[in-house]
């Protein structure tokens, strides 16, 4: 008999999630590409109201965020009452598994995506299943081929991360279509906000035509406000009760809520930081294929960057050459592609930089640098 509380069976089998480094030991000014963050940070409005918090921390939060709802169903043109808030949409995905999948389920997504789905799926004691993706995108087919009578969720990042595919608005219709009734399809659309293709949802019509789809969102991305926690889910009203039954009663603080208000009500903003990652996505694109890289094709705020397999030139190497010149990026060996980086999407003289560094990496001339 063990004289120690022990975890519950199948928890020691998790692999703790780790986010994308900050620091480089020796370094003091870190180019930080490493995590998907908006470049310009926060829009002021976000953080002047942030701010406005500071006076009144003695005071609990609103439970049911209720300005916050209103002003996310006010952009989006949404119901309040079938938005539910989150701290992040880590939390909301976490709950997620914890009311829908437990010992004995399944719980499916296509290869590479999110880490945070088997990594919440084995916590509840479900078992993580993936489907093979095609030309590192989902693939409707396979995930439609690997669900089974124990499949209780199936969980969509489109756009993906890390590879910035995605699936259009028909072939992600087709999955729902393709489902069992009982299955809940979950659309994490963190990086909706970047995208300008034209084919492309983020998947609110089948939460509003369905009763078994939510739709996840995050306020880390485009709106820049990782560090406070911020996400939301759009869902039926039967599964926003479930949610609101297992949450915390003050799961979003109030500063967090301010600056969430306040963010999503900065339209120009958001426009100015969609058109800068737009040039510079394309631009970075164009820069590193020159270099003979093998770059995906990405919609997202970042880029997957692959690397041949030569000792002396693959990731790895690529990776610590980086942080010579102070550049952090992210390894992708736990998303299954060990020799490739995940770089996300900076400022101007960021972008430039990451290209140099890559070019003297490669011992190649640098590519043509206008922009």
């Amino acid at each position: 008999m063990s004289n120690r509380p022990e975890a519950r069976p199948g928890i020691m089998d998790i692999a703790a999630y780790v986010g994308g480094e900050s620091h480089i030991p020796g370094v003091d000014r870190i180019i930080k590409l490493s995590s998907n963050e908006g470049p310009f940070g926060p829009s002021p409005l976000a953080s002047k109201a942030h701010e406005a918090e500071a006076t009144a921390l003695h005071r609990y939060p609103d439970g049911g965020a209720a300005a916050l709802r209103k002003a996310i169903a006010a952009r989006y043109d949404l119901d309040a009452e079938r938005i539910v808030c989150g701290a992040g949409s880590d939390e909301l995905i976490s709950l997620l598994c914890k009311a829908y999948a437990g010992v004995g389920d399944e719980v499916l997504y296509s290869k590479h995506g999110f880490l945070m789905y088997p990594i919440t799926a084995r916590s509840v004691g479900a078992t993580p299943v993936t489907a093979e993706e095609i030309d590192k995108t989902a693939n409707v087919d396979n995930l439609l081929a690997a669900v089974t009578d124990k499949t209780k969720i199936v969980f969509l990042a489109n756009p993906n991360n890390p590879t910035g595919t995605y699936l259009p608005a028909s072939e992600v219709k087709r999955l729902r279509d393709g489902l069992r009734g009982d299955i809940l399809l979950v659309i994490d659309a963190a990086y909706a906000e970047y995208v300008t293709v034209d084919d492309y949802t983020p998947g609110i019509e089948l939460v509003e035509s369905t009763d078994n789809t939510v739709m996840t969102r995050t306020f880390s991305k485009i709106y820049a406000l990782g560090g406070v926690r911020l996400g939301w889910a759009y869902a039926p009203a039967h599964i926003v009760d479930v949610l609101n039954r297992i949450r915390g009663p003050f799961n979003v603080g109030a500063a967090a809520m301010a600056a969430g208000v306040a963010a999503i009500g900065d339209k120009a903003f958001e426009e100015m930081s969609r058109t800068h990652n737009t040039k510079w996505l394309a631009w970075t694109t164009e820069q590193l294929t020159k270099l003979g890289l093998d770059v995906t094709e990405s919609i997202g705020n970042f880029v997957l960057v692959c690397f041949d397999n030569a000792a002396d030139r693959g990731a790895e190497g690529a990776d610590a050459f980086l942080k010579s010149r102070g550049i952090v990026v992210r390894r992708m060996g736990g998303y299954g592609f060990p020799n490739c980086l995940r770089i996300t999407i900076g400022l101007e003289d960021e972008m430039r930089a990451v290209v140099d560094a890559l070019a003297d990496y490669l011992g190649r001339n640098d590519p043509e640098q206008g922009a």
